[in-house]
């Protein structure tokens, strides 16, 4: 017993000389890199797969913990709150250990329950997680995540190629001439999203998985238009097309048949920003209620929802408020086969002041609140980003679910993620400001 101990203190101690950076892997199965973190850091198991370099207390502090939680079964101490000087921001204590998801979420009023506990949340938006290659690209996203305190990614479910990639690029549907469409199953396929669905399981994320594209980025309904010879303008033919359609629900099943039985499944999504420009809104009403029961008709327990941007609610008469891109958003809330609201916001684009973002969160918080379900602003950014904490604070005040912003970045070995404008890296001052200080506001909402 003495001899074990003093390999623990040992163990601790080293943390001291230790030299990974800050929130660097330092541990788990399979790592063969160095296990010790720079000064004021501690490596920290958040499960099995990963250990990661954490702000610690004291070395007291951090001695008790090292040597309890092997011989005295500790699970938790309270730490000193810490703080740097490198303009990084840091959590205030040290991040717990990540907790699997082991129930389903559901709608719970005009909030979600959400691994048992209803709750608002803060989450946000990756589409390029399911097209790494690398395992540990993926867990770096997902620790980071859970170490502030997002609780639901929102994570492109496909990816449509009109012609085969050489080997090393991911896809996941083909629509080739000549050949029949094709449902890649494969490692370089939908194992890479099996592999997302695992990582976030595992450190505790929920995911909110969707199905095609509005828009041409990674194919989408132009890939399927392009092979079935439908219009590139007119999305009314893609909805009314009973072989794209027929194609698309194929694809549906073959996704939800490989994570039914997953509760890390935050809710599947019929599309991202489905759009029919200038058609009756009854066409992408009649499609959500076929789609979303269709759904409901394989998998009967997770969420179903539509992810469109919200147009078409009264509040307003400029162009998001009307009905001009097909959608009626309180009468398609009113499908009784989905779940909750989405909404998308970015003033600049639509011709219209940051201004306009605080009457449009309201407007659908209080429709789906009339209705008694709950409303997410799935998507949100700015140039201006001042005025993100102006919108942060109207998810707050008018008691929307939760808000996840566009986009999450980070950076790995080969460089950062993708930067539209609108990425948010973590670790930075931006991060500290815009994400990691919401999340904890949602967090502390009480229900």
């Amino acid at each position: 017993m003495k001899l074990s101990i003093l390999l623990s203190i040992s163990s601790a101690f080293a943390v001291v000389k230790a030299s990974l950076p800050a929130y660097a892997q330092c541990g788990g199965v399979n790592w063969s890199g160095d296990s010790s973190c720079a000064s004021g850091f501690y490596c920290l198991k958040q499960n099995e797969w990963y250990s990661q370099c954490v702000p610690g207390a004291s070395m007291f502090l951090r001695l008790i913990y090292h040597v309890c939680l092997t011989k005295c079964h500790l699970a938790t101490v309270t730490a000193k709150p810490t703080t740097t000087t490198s303009g990084s921001p840091v959590p205030t204590t040290p991040v717990p250990p990540a907790t699997s998801i082991t129930s389903f979420a559901k709608a719970d009023g005009n909030v979600f329950n959400i691994n048992g506990k209803s709750q608002y949340f803060m989450g946000t938006n990756s589409y390029w997680i399911g097209f790494f290659t690398s395992n540990s690209d993926v867990d770096l996203v997902f620790s980071h995540l859970a170490s502030t305190g997002l609780k639901v990614l929102r994570v492109w479910g496909f990816n449509d190629v009109n012609t085969i990639p050489g080997a090393g690029t991911v896809w996941f549907q083909s629509f080739v001439q000549g050949s029949a469409p094709t449902i890649n199953t494969g490692p370089e396929g939908l194992q890479r999203l099996d592999y997302v669905v695992e990582s976030a399981g595992k450190h505790g994320l929920s995911l909110i998985i969707n199905f095609v594209n509005n828009w041409a980025d990674y194919g989408g309904i132009p890939a399927y238009n392009k092979y079935y010879g439908l219009s590139s303008t007119n999305r009314t033919e893609w909805y009314a097309s009973a072989a794209a359609q027929s194609q698309y629900q194929k694809y549906i099943s073959t996704v939800v048949a490989r994570y039914k039985n997953s509760p890390t499944v935050f809710a599947w999504e019929l599309a991202n920003e489905p759009r029919c420009n200038g058609c009756p809104t009854s066409v992408l009403t009649n499609w959500i209620k076929t789609t979303s029961a269709y759904i409901k008709s394989l998998d009967s327990k997770h969420m179903v929802t539509t992810g469109d941007e919200g147009f078409g609610i009264a509040g307003g008469t400029s162009y998001p408020w009307g009905p001009g891109e097909g959608i009626d958003w309180v009468e398609n809330l009113k499908i009784s086969t989905i779940d909750f609201g989405t909404a998308h916001l970015y003033p600049e684009s639509w011709g219209e002041q940051d201004s306009f973002g605080k009457p449009w969160i309201d407007a659908h918080a209080a429709a789906a609140k009339a209705l008694g379900k709950p409303f997410i602003l799935e998507e949100y950014g700015s140039s201006t980003k001042p005025s993100i904490l102006t919108w942060e604070q109207a998810v707050l005040d008018s008691g929307t679910a939760g808000d996840m912003y566009w986009q999450y970045g980070d950076s790995f070995s080969w460089g950062q993620t993708h930067n539209d404008g609108n990425s948010i890296y973590y670790g930075t001052d931006m991060y500290k400001t815009y994400v990691q200080d919401h999340a904890a506001a949602m967090a502390a909402k009480a229900v």
